[in-house]
């Protein structure tokens, strides 16, 4: 078994006997792989024991939370038949094809869809005996989102977290971080920003030397392909199935898309479940700044939770059929244009677009509105229509970057955003969002940005070739299918033994 695929077989008893131990002290019952993926399937007691939960809280039941069917009301049922979400209007894309984005904060605890990410690729190991909760520290490299989602995780289930980001992300981020790591030695600073994952990689070898830490690498996990596979792929299917069945057209809707930036190339995973169930194109989506895939390039950006400069592991390059590149121009001014009551009022009174479409953009963060952009394009070059789909997901929401929004604010435009830059953003940035640095991939093409994953995987991270090489062939991805079940029947023993009353 591949040391990117947690086991789906037991590692070492004892160890999976202390995790049992713990996980009843703490009252914790793990979710299953399959739950994550169809909510209804929860059973009705937790459901109901979730309507009195605080979703911001590091309460176990908060597990039972990680998935894409939350409801932003609190009252009620907390769990929604379809995956809520926000259909763009053509007023605000300037295309006809309909853009349907899925919203990450939704999520529990840090309101980003990367806790099911860290979820994911933690209890498999715990389940299995393969990292002990007692006695090592589970550690996150991350450009944001994810390390806070295992801070979480770890939390919950009782043992120490350690978070890897870059010094120079948003300071909301920190601000959470301090918060829930037991220990501010847990937070480690890495030089640089969104595209310095080299540095983290390196502080992760250090830690490396010390068996006590456990280096989840999101970006080489393949537990992070699977669960977005099986959970986000089958959540924006959902979707779409719902739009199928409340549309009444001339012509039946088609699925033709599915856009997102790469990141550790988990989310991205959905395309691949997608373009088996409904014939989509796969969209990957980075900076313009720092062009790895379309141009072998390098720089830095501010597009956080994008980090770049690599190939992950994870990405399933030989299935991928578009590169794009959207600029953190543009992200930073559109995140002004959805956020600010002067952008609201010029997008109602100048451009018509409806006030409940209007309340729901502070549920876009700056990674959001570049898959959103991304998509743009992907349906400009595709000359798409009404009767086309393209779906995304809105990683976070606007709240993670408000730090961002006040320093653009102040360097951009003199502290003062008003209808002229309003309209100007508008412009330039919607309507004005072309078709280049767009590549539509050939066999040839996608070699080229896996042979890319080498540099980084083999002769960096002491990878073997052939280890690197099988993912070439579709048959390697697919055979990893079968882990889901086998790690549900483990999940489903230790909580059998673990014995913990949910009701």
């Amino acid at each position: 078994m591949s040391h990117s695929v947690p086991s789906p077989r037991i590692v070492d008893q004892a160890v999976r006997g202390r995790n049992i131990e713990r996980l009843r002290e703490r009252g914790v019952v793990l979710p299953r792989f399959s739950e994550l993926a169809n909510p209804e399937t929860i059973p009705r007691a937790i459901r109901e024991d979730l309507k009195s939960v605080d979703r911001d809280a590091a309460d176990p039941l908060n597990l039972f939370r990680v998935h894409w069917f939350n409801k932003a009301s609190r009252a009620g049922d907390p769990i929604a038949s379809v995956p809520e979400h926000l259909v763009l209007p053509p007023e605000l894309t300037g295309v006809d094809a309909k853009i349907v984005v899925l919203f990450g904060n939704r999520f529990p605890m840090i309101r980003a869809h990367k806790v099911l990410a860290a979820y994911a690729c933690l209890v498999p190991r715990i389940v299995s005996g393969a990292f002990d909760i007692e006695r090592q520290r589970a550690v996150w490299p991350s450009t944001g989102n994810y390390c806070r989602g295992g801070v979480a995780v770890s939390r919950i289930v009782g043992c120490r977290g350690v978070a890897v980001l870059p010094a120079g992300m948003s300071a909301e981020r920190f601000r959470w971080l301090e918060k829930w790591v037991s220990d501010p030695a847990d937070i480690i600073r890495t030089p640089g920003t969104e595209s310095n994952v080299r540095e983290i990689y390196d502080a992760c070898r250090e830690l490396a030397r010390h068996s006590g830490n456990v280096i989840l690498n999101q970006f080489s996990e393949l537990a992070n392909y699977l669960v977005h596979y099986r959970c986000t792929g089958a959540a924006i299917g959902r979707v779409f199935d719902s739009m199928l069945d409340s549309t009444v057209a001339s012509e039946p809707l088609q699925l033709r898309a599915f856009v997102s930036a790469t990141g550790s190339a988990g989310t991205i995973a959905a395309g691949d479940f997608l373009k088996a169930r409904y014939g989509s194109v796969t969209v990957a989506v980075e900076s313009l700044e720092c062009p790895t895939m379309l141009y072998n390039g390098f720089g830095e950006h501010r597009i956080q939770g994008i980090g770049d400069k690599h190939i992950p592991f994870i990405h399933n390059v030989m299935n991928t059929d578009v590169v794009a590149a959207v600029s953190d121009r543009s992200t930073d001014a559109l995140n002004l244009l959805f956020n600010t009551a002067e952008g609201h009022r010029y997008l109602a009174e100048r451009r018509g677009v409806r006030e409940d479409v209007l309340a729901q953009l502070d549920s876009l963060g700056i990674s959001s509105i570049c898959n959103i952009l991304a998509a743009i394009k992907t349906a400009k070059y595709y000359r798409l229509g009404s009767s086309d789909v393209v779906a995304t997901i809105a990683t976070d929401g606007a709240e993670m970057y408000a730090s961002e929004k006040a320093m653009i604010l102040r360097e951009r435009f003199g502290g003062r955003f008003d209808s002229v830059d309003a309209g100007a953003v508008y412009g330039q940035h919607l309507l004005g969002s072309a078709t280049d640095h767009l590549l539509e991939l050939s066999f040839r093409d996608r070699e080229r940005i896996f042979n890319l994953g080498y540099f980084t995987w083999v002769e960096q991270q002491g990878y073997g070739i052939d280890e690197f090489s099988a993912r070439a062939k579709q048959s390697f991805w697919t055979g990893l299918q079968d882990l889901i079940p086998a790690w549900d029947a483990m999940i489903d023993e230790v909580n059998a033994e673990a014995s913990v009353t949910t009701v």
